[in-house]
């Protein structure tokens, strides 16, 4: 009897020390040593890849922004903020009311089939919007020059870039909303474009947040 209680009383010894030593491996230093290589080689990805603007964190380099109006009394949709280079239309699967700044709260895409009447018509009016908002005085959108990314949400509905084509046809309205001369805010543009990651993947694209952020310092050093 007493052999058999001291060697359970040695087996629930034995399993206490290796739930003691496992639970410190495991429980805390193995997670401080990856924070820790993760916050030395790649901090700015393990933080959530902040923009910062002015000392303050304004975004992440990931997730699209919107620069719209305050809404309108009546008005189920703010309207578009014309004065700043807008992103791709942003249609996830849900809304929050916690943070305006991301009015998204699960990414997602429509979900919508390409033949489906209602995305058909959604495009349409898009394109038609984004041909009125970009034609000022002196220079008119063609449809032809309309990209897919400025009519369509991307995978996620979360999209933070856009292409270089969507960036351009938005140079001229974004100058004469804000007073500054063409040549300025298509060098913003030049700038702001990323070419292919390591030169053969994806494609050419522009971080708008990054880009808006440019621009208002530019209209602040006016």
């Amino acid at each position: 009897m007493n052999t058999s209680v001291s060697r359970t009383v040695r087996l629930l010894g034995a399993g206490l020390r290796a739930l003691l030593v496992l639970t410190l491996v495991t429980g805390v230093v193995y997670p401080l040593v990856v924070t820790g290589v993760a916050q030395a080689l790649f901090g700015n990805k393990a933080n959530g890849s902040e923009i910062k603007a002015h000392g303050k964190v304004v975004g992440s380099s990931l997730i699209g922004q919107s620069y719209n109006l305050p809404l309108k009394k009546g008005h189920k949709i703010p309207g578009p903020d014309l004065k700043w280079f807008q992103g791709r239309p942003a249609d996830g699967l849900g809304s929050n009311s916690a943070n305006t700044r991301y009015r998204l709260l699960l990414s997602g895409a429509t979900n919508l089939s390409a033949d489906n009447k209602h995305l058909i018509q959604q495009v349409k009016d898009a394109k038609a919007a984004v041909i009125k908002d970009n034609s000022v005085p002196g220079y008119t959108v063609e449809a032809a020059q309309v990209p897919a990314d400025a009519v369509t949400s991307s995978g996620s509905g979360l999209d933070p870039d856009i292409s270089p084509q969507y960036a351009k046809i938005q140079i001229h309205r974004v100058a004469a909303k804000n007073g500054l001369p063409v040549a300025q805010v298509n060098k913003l543009v030049r700038d702001h474009t990323e070419g292919r990651t390591l030169g053969f993947i994806g494609e050419p694209r522009v971080n708008v947040l990054e880009l808006n952020i440019a621009l208002q310092d530019l209209l602040a050093k006016r």
